[in-house]
């Protein structure tokens, strides 16, 4: 398959997938999200921790730097 159709395949599928998910109730969006966290933890270890790690800021002195 030719570089460009798969580009279009590829964005057609997340088009459609972000259409899906945008209509999906809070639960069901809630659940898919509790299952990919899962997936994560399971199958890619400390990998999963990447994603989810939240940053603190740095503190400045001052002047914005």
């Amino acid at each position: 398959m030719q570089r460009g159709k798969l580009g279009m395949l590829l964005a057609a599928a997340a088009a459609f997938g972000a259409y899906k998910y945008s209509k999906m109730t809070p639960d069901q969006k809630n659940t898919i999200r509790t299952r990919g966290k899962d997936f994560l933890d399971k199958n890619l270890g400390g990998l999963g921790n990447l994603f989810g790690k939240k940053t603190t800021p740095t503190p400045t002195n001052g002047n914005g730097f």
